[in-house]
C-alpha cells in the first residue's frame, strides 16, 4: 500500500499543480492507478477495495499539499475510484462507500470541514453514476453512509456536523438523503 501511495501522491502533485480542472484531473489519476492497482491484484475481493479508501484519503493530502481544493479533489477522486471499479467488475457499492468514507476521512485529516467532505463525496458518486451509466440513487446511498460512517468515527461532532450538512445540500437528491438519515419516506 505505501509504494501505491507514494506513486499517486507523486502523480497527483504534478497534475493538480499544473491542472486547471482539479475535478477531472483527480478523477483520471484515481481511475488510473485503482485499475492498475485492482487488476494486479487479481481477485477483486474486499481486502482490495479496502485499498480505495486509502487511496481517496491519501489523495485528498496531495490536493492539500499543492493548495488545492480539497473538496473539488474528492469529487474527482470518488468518481475516479467508482469508474475505476466498474472498469474492473468490483463491487460499486462498496467501493462508493469505501471512497467516500476516504474522502470524509482525509479532509478531516487535513483541518477541512467535515460537512462539505460528506458533500464532495455524494457529489463524486454522482459524477460517476453519471459517467459510467447508473442507477445514481444507489450511488448516492452508497456515499452518504461511507461519509457517515467515517464522519461517525471521527466524533459525534462530525457526524451531526455531516448530517446537516448532506440534509441541507441543494446539489443533492434529498429524497435520498431525507430517507436515509429520517428512516421516512415521503
Amino acid at each position: 500500500m505505501a509504494s501505491i501511495v507514494d506513486a499517486l501522491k507523486n502523480e497527483l502533485t504534478s497534475v493538480i499543480a499544473g491542472a486547471g480542472d482539479i475535478v477531472a484531473s483527480t478523477r483520471d489519476v484515481a481511475k488510473n492507478t485503482l485499475v492498475d492497482t485492482l487488476k494486479a491484484g487479481g481477485d477483486v475481493g474486499a481486502a482490495s477495495l479496502d485499498i480505495v479508501s486509502g487511496v481517496v484519503s491519501e489523495g485528498v493530502g496531495a490536493a492539500s499539499q499543492v493548495g488545492a481544493s480539497v473538496t473539488h479533489a474528492s469529487v474527482g477522486l470518488v468518481s475516479g475510484a467508482i469508474s475505476a471499479a466498474n472498469e474492473v467488475g468490483a463491487d460499486l457499492g462498496t467501493t462508493t462507500e469505501n471512497a467516500a468514507h476516504g474522502a470524509v476521512k482525509g479532509i478531516s485529516s487535513v483541518g477541512g470541514d467535515v460537512g462539505e467532505a460528506a458533500v464532495s463525496a455524494v457529489e463524486g458518486a454522482l459524477d460517476a453514476a453519471r459517467e459510467i451509466g447508473t442507477d445514481s440513487g444507489s450511488l448516492a446511498r452508497d456515499a452518504v453512509m461511507g461519509s457517515l460512517r467515517a464522519a461517525d468515527e471521527i466524533g459525534s461532532e462530525a457526524g451531526s456536523i455531516a448530517r446537516k450538512a448532506l440534509l441541507n445540500a441543494a446539489a443533492l437528491p434529498h429524497d435520498v438523503i431525507d430517507a436515509l438519515l429520517t428512516g421516512k419516506t415521503e
